[in-house]
């Protein structure tokens, strides 16, 4: 493993791990007295789709140009597959990046510009146009080839740069709101290409879009003002493993008449640890010991109990959700 030459040589090296594809070490960014990373650590798995989550601000954006070797860290270490991402050389083929907002070639047509950026990659001469065409379809863009650049739409455009960021299907894909600007179905489509590639390939995606990011990631890093505020599993950050949340209508309360929520009784079924209406949210939460009982045996205990009481129910769900857990950290 290499060690970026500019950094202070009495930094700990991170424990080797052969199932992290990235990992950054104490890595702290300044912009003159602006810290806009701040002694970052974190390991991303190989195979896994991880999600950079955080406000404007957050640094997100930093963390990702440093992963992409746009920048460097003022301090601290980052490790791609074992090497500096300023390894350029070396990571050729291997990385895949899509900024946000990348602009294309106005004069080239969509098979030019793809071709060009798979020769870059290192891909053989005679394949590179096999290789572009692979990723133009991989994005349903099948029929731009002989497009100009500046003639495609918006979403036409960002699938392009997609395509580019999947080339020669690389180990590592880092993306930049990759649905930024684009209609559902668009997407839609691009978050199925991106689950379709879990497992084979690591993505790391930098993303608003707190819903999506909770259907495609298995894990992710919430940062705030540069530094990490929590990560996991998906599972972990939205409390999914220990966490039920019931959906009542308006207007019920406690109490054990038809119709009203049995807080008590709930409270008394097995493995539970606490049960609350929160009628503010119109949701009651209910913790469970993890250890004794998985999700679903609670939830078809608690669902029983409130049919049994006439409780009207409008919605299930495990966990408090992704968007909830970043609101009440950033």
């Amino acid at each position: 493993m290499s060690v970026q030459p500019d950094l202070p040589a009495q930094l700990p090296r991170a424990t080797v791990d052969d199932s992290a594809a990235v990992r950054l070490t104490r890595v702290t960014k300044t912009f003159g007295s602006n810290r806009a990373v701040d002694d970052v650590t974190l390991a991303i798995a190989m195979g896994t789709v991880f999600g950079l989550i955080g406000p404007n601000g957050a640094g997100k954006t930093t963390t990702f140009s440093m992963l992409a070797g746009y920048l460097r860290p003022s301090a601290g270490r980052i490790e791609v597959f074992g090497l500096a991402p300023s390894r350029v050389d070396a990571l050729r083929g291997r990385l895949g990046v899509l900024p946000q907002d990348a602009l294309l070639p106005d004069r080239d047509t969509v098979g030019e510009f793809l071709v060009c950026m798979a020769r870059l990659q290192d891909l053989p001469p005679r394949q590179a146009a096999a290789f572009a065409r692979e990723a133009l379809d991989l994005v349903g863009g099948s029929a731009w080839w002989r497009q100009r650049c500046s003639s495609l739409s918006h979403g036409m455009a960002k699938r392009v740069a997609l395509a580019q960021a999947f080339l020669g299907e690389p180990d590592l894909v880092l993306l930049d709101e990759p649905t930024a600007g684009l209609d559902p179905r668009a997407m839609w489509e691009i978050r199925q290409i991106v689950k379709a590639k879990r497992g084979a390939r690591t993505i790391v995606v930098s993303s608003h879009n707190l819903h999506e990011l909770e259907e495609i990631c298995d894990a992710a890093a919430i940062l705030d003002r540069g530094r990490v505020v929590a990560s996991g599993s998906m599972t972990e950050l939205t409390a999914a493993h220990e966490e039920i949340r019931v959906k009542v209508p308006a207007g019920t309360l406690r109490g054990s008449k038809p119709g009203q929520v049995p807080v008590q009784a709930l409270r008394e079924l097995p493995s539970v640890k606490s049960a609350e209406l929160d009628e503010q949210r119109l949701e009651i939460v209910i913790c469970f010991d993890r250890a004794e009982t998985d999700a679903e045996a609670v939830i078809a205990r608690l669902l029983r109990v409130l049919l049994d009481h006439e409780v009207r129910i409008s919605g299930v769900a495990k966990g408090r959700g992704l968007e909830q857990r970043v609101m009440s950290l950033t």
